[in-house]
């Protein structure tokens, strides 16, 4: 099957690389005119610098993977692979809506010019709204149920699933959310999490393997934008899409839990921030010179590619226990 499909997951990754691209192109002056980036006051003192670069860069590969899925659709559907169909359209709907959330965030901090949007609150609520959903969706019409699948066979936990599925879901989009704090960070490790999960599904899920190749292609084409010095940031439109496409594939391989592998960095920043606010709160002092950890990297003297090349490296490392928790 990867023999007969291998130009097909070629030609996913070119066309989302080259949309992502293009779209980039045409969207990046419209954004610097209308959507220049409020800097978080309380950051590094050095990225003052970055102010008046735009922000909701996302859109460019939120339209790029958006379309190569639906090209992809209408291949599944020629070919004969209509359940591929419905999986792909369901892990698209939700980065999507996620994203719309994003768009409505970033949209708010620009009106307001400062680095404010929907308040944590408001943002879980609708995360939640849309994570039940899915999981609803997927019980209905993908006939999901309660049991985790792994390489070695199923476990089935019970009423238990809807929790750590909801808790999963966003987490890992809030903690991508967290990722996006240096230039080609959220986009480095989105690459790595693409390639990994394209190993991983190739032989098992044809969905799945057309999502990732195609995030992939789409994080190398963003990247050209967004590596440091950054011409544009993703924002919260293009984070909460990443962190919403990385848990919705890890529900198609019938495991949650490889969204915390793959995404292992976003969950060791999220983890950053909970263990400052708690030693703080508990010791009034710091685990971290800033935290996420990113910030504390760079209070250290790392240089911004630096810490994206290492949290890609990481990703691929971490992903390599993956193997374990999917089905072959």
């Amino acid at each position: 099957m990867i023999d007969y499909e291998l130009p097909i997951y070629i030609i996913a990754f070119l066309f989302a690389f080259t949309l992502t691209v293009l779209s980039g192109q045409l969207i990046i002056p419209y954004l610097k005119r209308r959507a220049e980036q409020p800097i978080y006051m309380d950051g590094p003192s050095w990225h003052a610098s970055k102010s008046g670069t735009p922000t909701m860069g996302g859109l460019s590969f939120l339209i790029s993977i958006s379309v190569t899925l639906l090209c992809t659709m209408v291949y599944c559907y020629v070919v004969g692979r209509k359940d591929a169909i419905l999986s792909i359209a369901v892990c698209l709907c939700y980065s999507a809506l996620n994203a719309l959330i994003g768009i409505i965030d970033d949209a708010t901090k620009l009106r307001r010019k400062e680095n404010a949007g929907l308040t944590p609150k408001a943002k879980l609520i609708l995360q939640f709204i849309l994570a039940t959903g899915f999981l609803l969706f997927r019980h209905r019409f993908l006939g999901d149920d309660t049991a985790v699948s792994f390489a070695f066979g199923e476990i089935d936990v019970g009423f238990f699933y809807y929790p750590i599925a909801i808790i999963v879901l966003l987490g890992i989009v809030n903690c991508a959310n967290l990722t996006d704090g240096v230039d080609g960070l959220a986009s480095s490790v989105a690459f790595g999490i693409g390639l990994s999960l394209f190993y991983a599904s190739i032989y098992s899920s044809s969905a799945i393997s057309f999502i990732s190749i195609s995030l992939a292609g789409a994080m190398i084409g963003f990247l050209i934008f967004n590596v440091n010095p950054a011409k544009v940031f993703m924002g919260d439109t293009g984070s909460l899409f990443l962190g919403a496409l990385v848990a919705a594939m890890s529900f198609e391989l019938d495991n949650p839990l490889i969204s915390i592998f793959s995404g292992g960095i976003y969950v060791i920043e999220g983890i950053s921030v909970i263990l400052q606010v708690a030693f703080f709160k508990l010791f009034k002092r710091r685990i971290f010179k800033m935290a996420p950890l990113h910030h504390h990297l760079e209070k250290s003297g790392w240089d911004e590619n630096k810490i994206c090349l290492s949290a890609l490296g990481l990703t691929l490392v971490l992903s390599l226990s993956i193997l374990l928790l999917c089905k072959r």
